[in-house]
């Protein structure tokens, strides 16, 4: 619509007032810019392209494009591009040349051509623009230095832990080898374990997230597959699944989701099959609602219907379930009867069946 307007009024793009607004629109353009003709002979270069390649108007007007700045911009890709537009394709964008130029060394330049058609004549220009990139990249450069140093000090710090882990699982072991009394050596014993469910957590956590937010399905499956082969193995007919929702979580959530589940799965463990029961199984379940999620941990086990705040004393495991619920932000809930226990850790807004929210967790 404007250059109908145009060509109306005043054939603008034929006069010499046309041409000089052209050269001096050209002149204002920031990033370097060049106006090619059919033949990707230069019409007109912009200031900004003589200041940043350092070139004179004498080497650059009337000269081919592959011809300037000692043949820099002879580049087989480029000569194909350009071709493309001057036999019909509409534009180019982004394209990436990384090279030595001659004044004012190695650059990284993006790139941008954009086919001119004329309202009158057959002929048409290319609008080539040069983006220099150079500071850009050895930033991402950088960048990804640094994440790189990040997971290798990570990686040491895993290993680290680990190591520490099993330093003080071994010495609670030695201890509870040679301690006298009965109730310490369990004590001693229990504490071994969980050190040990520590280190399952950490290594799974390693090897799950690499740093990044943690899918908990898979990293809950992976957890529960540990757990069978360490504390069931093939001499208990105990199965345990895992149901989880896809959701992720940051590296300190997932540890605490992981603890609680080895925690509940160990408690399950020791009080919920008494002898010996064919179907006996254990479920891991994770259900997600946009921001809120339900971690369960539910067995169908002998239960314990009577149960109260009043006549149980929290033991070790309940009070480590429960700190690391509050640091979830999220509350406990317990439904036992004689078809089987469930805890729930909940976040937020889901709604538990249970009536019996003030529950502690069995010792």
């Amino acid at each position: 619509m404007l250059t109908s307007t145009l060509s109306k009024e005043a054939p603008f793009v034929d006069s010499q007032d046309g041409i000089a607004l052209a050269h001096a629109i050209v002149d204002t353009v920031r990033d370097p810019l060049v106006v090619l003709d059919q033949d990707l002979r230069v019409i007109a270069a912009s200031r900004s392209f003589y200041n940043t390649f350092r070139l004179v108007r004498e080497d650059v007007r009337g000269h081919l494009l592959y011809e300037i700045d000692g043949g820099q911009w002879d580049i087989s890709e480029l000569r194909e591009l350009l071709g493309a537009i001057s036999n019909g394709q509409a534009a180019v964008e982004g394209y990436e040349v990384d090279r030595e130029f001659p004044a004012i060394g190695q650059r990284v330049m993006l790139l941008n051509a954009r086919k001119v058609f004329y309202e009158k004549g057959a002929h048409n220009s290319i609008l080539l623009a040069f983006e220099d990139i150079t500071d850009r990249r050895a930033i991402e450069r950088q960048v990804q230095e640094l994440l790189r140093e990040k997971d290798m000090l990570l990686e040491e710090m895993q290993h680290r832990v680990a190591n520490s882990l099993q330093i003080i699982a071994s010495i609670l072991l030695i201890k509870a080898r040679s301690v006298q009394s009965e109730e310490t050596r369990l004590q001693l014993e229990d504490a071994h374990q969980r050190v040990l469910s520590v280190a399952a957590v950490q290594q799974h956590l390693h090897v799950v997230g690499g740093g990044k937010p943690i899918e908990l399905g898979n990293y809950l499956t992976k957890l529960c597959e540990t757990l069978a082969q360490s504390m069931i193995g093939d001499s208990r007919p105990i199965s345990l699944k895992v149901d989880a929702d896809a959701g992720t979580a940051v590296s300190r959530d997932a540890v605490s989701i992981g603890l609680i589940v080895t925690e509940l799965v160990m408690n399950a463990l020791k009080h919920a099959f008494s002898g010996e029961k064919l179907d006996a199984a254990i479920v891991v379940s994770y259900k997600v609602a946009g921001t809120d999620w339900k971690l369960t941990v539910s067995d169908n086990g002998v239960g314990k219907p009577d149960v109260s705040a009043g006549d149980t004393k929290p033991g070790l495991g309940t009070s480590l379930v429960k700190a690391l619920t509050r640091q979830l932000e999220a509350f406990v809930e317990i439904a036992s009867d004689s078809h089987g226990t469930a805890v729930s850790i909940t976040h937020a807004t889901f709604k538990s069946k249970s009536s019996k929210a003030d529950e502690m967790l069995p010792a």
